[in-house]
This record gives C-alpha cells, structure tokens and sequence, in this order.
C-alpha cells in the first residue's frame, strides 16, 4: 500500500504551497491530523494552497483533514483537484460548511445584574400566577352554568389516579405516623397514668392538622407532577398550539377536570389518613399501654368534633385546589425538552408545598382569632 508524504514550498510567503503525494484514507488521516494543524499554527502561515496533483486516492477521511486545515487557517487553497477528489468534496457538503465558530467566553455577570434578572423573572412569574388563576375561576364559572361542557371522562380519570390509586400509599404512611405519635405521647403520658388520653392526642392532631397535611403531600408528589408532566409534554410537543388553533379553551379543556377531580377526592382521602391514623394509635393503645380497643375507640369520638372533622376537610380542599392549580400552571409554563418537562414536574411538587404550609399557617390563624 503506498504511504503519503507532503512538502511545503516556501517561495512565496504569502502564498505556501503544500504537496501531497500518495493516498490520503483512513490509513493515513491520523498522522495527518495530528501533525499539519499544529505545524500550521507553529509557522503562522497565513495563506495555504493544496496541491493535489500526485495524490492517488481520496476518501472522506481526506476529507477530515481537509476540514481540519479549513479549520485551522483562515485562508485555503486547492489546485490540480480531480474529478474523484471533487466528487468527495461534494458527497461531503465541503464548501457549504463554515469554519467552526469559536467559543465565546462566558462573562460572569455581577451580583446586581442577577438580582435584577431574578426579580423581573419573579415579576413575570407572579403576573402569569394571576392571570392563570383568573382564567380557571372564569372557566369554573362557564362550567357551573354550562355542566355540560365538563369533560366528565377525564374528572374520573383523574379522581381515580389520586385517589383510589393513593389509598395504599396514604394509608401506610399515616398508619405509621399515628403509630409514631401515640408512642411518642405515650412516653410522657404514662408517667402520669393519662394512657386514655393517648387516642385524643391522635385523634385531635391527625384530624385537624396532620392528616391534611400529610395527605396534601402526598398527592402534591405523585399527582402535581403527573399533572405538570402531563401538561408539559403536551406543551413541548406543540399538542395545546393545536387545540388552541382548532377553538378549545385550554384551560377548560385541560386543567378544569383535573382541578375539580382533585377537589372531590383529596378530602374523601384525608378521611381515609385519619381512620388509618387511628388505627396506628390504636394498635399502641392495645399492645403497650393496656387500653381495650372499646376504650381506645370510646375515647376517640369523645375527643373528636363535628367542627374539627369538617374544619379538615375544609383545608384538605384547598390544599387540593392549590396542588391542581400549580400542577396544570407549570405545565403550562413548560419551556425546552425533557429537561423543561422534568423542571416543570420539581417545581410544582415545591410551589405546592410551600403553598401548603402557607395557608395552613393561614388557616392556624383564622381559627385562634374565630
């Protein structure tokens, strides 16, 4: 197999002539590539003309180190190009491809300029907030006075995912926190022979408190994602552009059935936490502080009132509006690919949560003033 060898002609300085002679393939790029480009820039040449004239074969990998030099120096050359070599060049899109671009340095902005940025970005951010939960209260009001346009199919769909599919996961976590709690509490209340009161502090805490709570976040995790994922993809893959362009008011069609599903279910779910709950705090009662399951029971629907069944109940529906509304908005939101697809789903899960914190703390403080 013949070798390839290359000579430069220094006669005129603004314009070299580089000579290759053999075959420029596979065989012979690599030598090529890692030798002319760096000898190139060690010469500072500042024009270079090809010549081809006794070169026996040419490939696509001589069309790499083409490329290369291109690459390199700012003005090329060629000379004596055969058929054979122009056809390659031409398979290889050559002379339409641009030198490669040179990156540029990331410039580091101040602490200023990213406060600013952050806080237009906040700005932005909270006018959308308002201006999507306008739309979804306008599109509730369309639905009360036109049923019809409910899409009914979906609702279901969505009341079965979270809350029928919910109930084990739900059920196990507040099983185990009731659990938790009357072992905690009875720690203390033994000592002072106050075992029965075990069940009130359960009962008490997990209806009014707890069990919203708890269930809230658990929905906010697996249904709030799904929800902004769900939204998000259809964003990205331009699906809501279609049903905009074909008449469908969005919000109507996609976040209101999600919204009033979730609504329905979570507080019939947090029903299902507190009984759970009571039933963790009832197995302490039993095993560990000598109490009848009757007794425990007993005590547990004399501790419990009307007010603070319907008082959870109450802050569950909010706390599932809340999840419903900032799923469906930062699906909405979704700018990118999958990545934008995967932050939309994060931040519903925080905003929701931090969301629901906020307007428990809301609630603690209209019922001490009540």
């Amino acid at each position: 197999m013949q070798s390839l060898t290359y000579k430069f002609n220094y006669d005129n300085p603004e314009n070299i002539i580089l000579s290759f002679k053999g075959r420029m393939d596979i065989s012979t790029a690599p030598s090529l590539l890692a030798k002319l480009p760096r000898l190139i820039k060690s010469k500072k040449i500042p024009s270079l003309t090809i010549n081809f004239s006794e070169v026996t074969y040419f490939d696509d990998y001589g069309a790499l180190v083409l490329f290369e030099l291109k690459n390199t120096i700012a003005n090329l050359k060629f000379i004596n190009v055969s058929n054979n070599i122009n056809d390659v060049l031409n398979i290889v899109n050559f002379n339409k491809i641009e030198k490669k671009p040179s990156l540029k340095k990331y410039r580091s902005f101040n602490i200023f300029v990213r406060m600013g940025e952050s806080l237009l970005e906040n700005a932005l951010s909270v006018k959308y907030f308002i201006s999507f939960i306008g739309g979804v209260i306008l599109s509730l009001i369309y639905v009360f006075f036109r049923p019809k346009s409910l899409r009914y199919n979906d609702m279901i769909t969505c009341m079965e995912k979270t809350g029928v599919e919910a109930i084990p996961i739900v059920g196990l976590i507040s099983f185990l926190l009731g659990l938790i709690m009357a072992f905690m509490s009875s720690l203390q209340l033994k000592q002072f022979g106050a075992n029965i009161y075990v069940a009130s502090l359960v009962a008490l805490a997990m209806v009014s408190e707890l069990g919203p709570i708890m269930t809230a976040i658990i929905v906010a995790g697996r249904s709030g994602s799904a929800f902004a994922a769900e939204i998000g993809t259809m964003k990205i893959s331009e699906e809501i552009d279609a049903l905009y362009i074909m008449g469908f008011d969005t919000t109507l069609f996609l976040a209101v059935p999600r919204i009033l599903g979730t609504v329905i279910v979570v507080p019939v779910l947090t029903l299902f936490s507190d009984v759970f709950a009571i039933a963790g705090g009832l197995v302490i009662g039993v095993t560990m502080l000598d109490l009848s399951a009757t007794s425990y029971i007993s005590q547990t629907l004399n501790s419990l009132s009307l007010f603070e069944v319907i008082w959870g109940l109450i802050k569950s529906a909010v706390f599932a509006f809340i999840i419903a509304w900032v799923g469906c908005l930062r699906g909405f939101e979704t700018k990118g690919g999958a990545a934008g697809v995967g932050n939309a789903a994060t931040s519903a899960v925080v905003t929701s949560i931090f969301l629901i914190i906020l307007f428990d703390s809301i609630f603690a403080v209209i019922r001490s003033y009540w």
